[in-house]
């Protein structure tokens, strides 16, 4: 086989990967190709945590052909054995004979490990081919596993002139209803949306995943609530629908406001208590969250959640829509943040994707390191 043939397999895998996109958490989104003499004999996605792996379900499809062929893989086939066995003892015995794997999985369980039995195993090994499109399916995995805290992303609906709402609060709507939709791709590939109490009083939002093809398998992100003194009504929206609720409050709070805890519990609500003085401590909301697998993160919220978690360094990734029309300079802008002394204080961005979406404009920017 030639690069460019190696290069097509490694696309139509990763094309197979992105399958997974709403319903893998909190495994990651891989494909698996299995070419033989220039003939694709098997291919798979993982779809979800405990059914089998891609590279299985492309081994099952080749069966015996898949002897002496080559598996394009876009991640590091695993090595232990989770809520499913091993892929690389599964390759070993199906006779394949080459790898080609796009990114090495940073899983203190693999990292490595995976490849270094194929090789002792004598199977050709090759890694690096499409990587960076294998990681972009992947960024709050690989994040969790390298740093132990989710990807966090905050999304703001925001008109020209930076205006969230007007003073009054109202909001609805700031954007166009193509962002709206592309908004709920978002959540959907996201483990988490996190919201803060101002919102879930002001607004009783769902926060749920709702796609237009309903054909589409989804797995709702977990919703979560920042709320410092434990004022979520029991018969918020939010807690009805399918899908976990979590809350987080103060320590302090959760120690006088037991019956308010109990209503919640009562309700299916998971409370989660953290430090903190008059606000909830972020870093320890984040930090949990990477304990509970969370991998990515969709924060829905005021400016003065977003603009704590931009502050604290928390924000990974700003996805803004802009609409085409101006709020004027008494509404409400995007971050609650302490006044700057300088420019040279000032919080830097960068641009990664800048496109149409409806009538408004999505930007998708990466936090400076």
């Amino acid at each position: 086989m030639t690069k460019s043939d190696d290069q097509a397999y490694m696309v139509r895998a990763v094309q197979l990967a992105r399958k997974g996109l709403y319903t893998t958490d909190p495994n990651p989104r891989v494909g698996c190709v299995l070419v033989k003499a220039g003939e694709i004999i098997g291919e798979g996605w993982h779809e979800r945590a405990g059914d089998p792996h891609a590279e299985i379900i492309a081994l099952n499809q080749a069966g015996g052909q898949a002897r002496n062929s080559t598996a394009f893989v876009t991640l590091e086939p695993c090595c232990h054995t989770g809520r499913t066995g091993p892929c690389v003892e599964a390759i070993i015995e199906a006779g394949i004979s080459r790898v080609v794997c796009s990114a090495v999985d940073p899983s203190p369980l693999v990292f490595g490990a995976g490849l270094r039995r194929l090789e002792q195993a004598g199977i050709i090994v090759e890694t690096g081919l499409l990587e960076d499109s294998a990681a972009n399916l992947n960024p709050g995995y690989l994040m969790r596993m390298k740093c132990g805290r989710p990807l966090v992303r905050s999304k703001l609906a925001v008109s020209l002139d930076g205006r969230t709402a007007l003073a009054s609060g109202e909001s609805q709507w700031i954007t166009g209803e193509a962002s709206r939709v592309d908004v709920h791709s978002w959540r959907a590939r996201s483990s988490a949306v996190v919201t803060g109490i101002g919102t879930v009083l002001n607004d009783d939002p769902s926060l749920n995943a709702r796609l237009t093809d309903s054909n589409r398998n989804v797995l709702q992100p977990l919703r979560i609530v920042i709320d410092s003194q434990l004022q979520t009504p029991p018969s918020a929206k939010l807690i009805d629908l399918p899908g976990g609720v979590v809350i987080f409050t103060k320590q302090s709070t959760l120690l006088h406001a037991q019956n308010q805890a109990q209503a919640l519990s009562d309700k299916g609500v998971i409370i989660e208590a953290v430090s903190g003085v008059e606000q909830c401590n972020l870093e320890q909301v984040i930090q949990r969250l990477g304990e509970m697998e969370i991998n990515e993160v969709w924060v829905e919220a005021g400016a003065k959640l977003n603009g704590s978690l931009l502050e604290m360094g928390l924000v990974d990734e700003l996805i803004l829509y802009v609409a085409p029309h101006f709020l004027g300079a008494d509404s409400q802008g995007m971050f609650c943040i302490e006044p700057l002394a300088s420019l040279e204080h000032r919080i830097q961005v960068t641009y990664e994707d800048i496109s149409r979406v409806g009538e408004d404009i999505r930007i998708i920017a990466c936090l400076a390191e």
